[in-house]
């Protein structure tokens, strides 16, 4: 075999990999096709200690180069595709918060005070690990505004119990409360 004849191989191995690469990342087949990479390394590592006009050496260096490159982004997006779609940032603490949501129940808060500040620590960390300022808000009005929003509800829902739970929607901490009907 020739050095341009192997260029032509190489070139050729090279355009059939992209393409086999293309077809496993569309879902067309099951195994990325490493064989054929391997192969095509293989050519260039022969290739290189091989004796080369200027034209041959350029041409060489450009194939050599767009291999690595494919090659560094197919081993990123196999990477990608076997560890599954990636969270970022403050989707991924979304969902960390959501996991671990602070739930909690009952029937009166000025008998249970020590429920109320439970859920006012669970507040004030759930906004501290969202950056959110918590320099604002006072645990006596917090109190006060669970006191008259249990009382709200449980009036307007014939209810017994409430529950509360904080959650974290797009980086942003909630707190929710809910009327439970059939609780005793």
């Amino acid at each position: 075999m020739t050095v341009d004849e192997g260029l032509n191989l190489l070139e050729d191995g090279l355009r059939r990999l992209k393409v086999e690469f293309d077809v496993y990342f569309a879902g067309g087949k099951s195994m990325p096709p490493f064989d054929l990479q391997g192969r095509v390394q293989n050519l260039i590592k022969k290739l290189d200690g091989t004796k080369l006009t200027y034209a041959q050496r350029f041409r060489y260096n450009s194939l050599a180069e767009r291999f690595a490159v494919f090659s560094d982004l197919w081993r990123q997006k196999v990477k990608a595709r076997e560890e599954g779609p990636r969270l970022t940032g403050a989707r991924r603490q979304d969902v960390q918060l959501k996991k671990s949501a602070f739930r909690i129940d009952w029937r009166d808060p000025a008998l249970e005070p020590e429920k109320v500040d439970k859920l006012f620590a669970a507040l004030i960390e759930a906004k501290k690990q969202c950056g959110e300022n918590v320099g604002n808000v006072a645990v006596d009005t917090f109190r006060k505004f669970i006191d008259q929003k249990t009382a709200q509800l449980k009036r307007d829902f014939q209810c017994e119990q409430v529950e509360y739970v904080i959650e974290v929607e797009d980086g942003q901490v909630k707190l929710k409360a809910k009327a439970l009907k059939g609780r005793s």
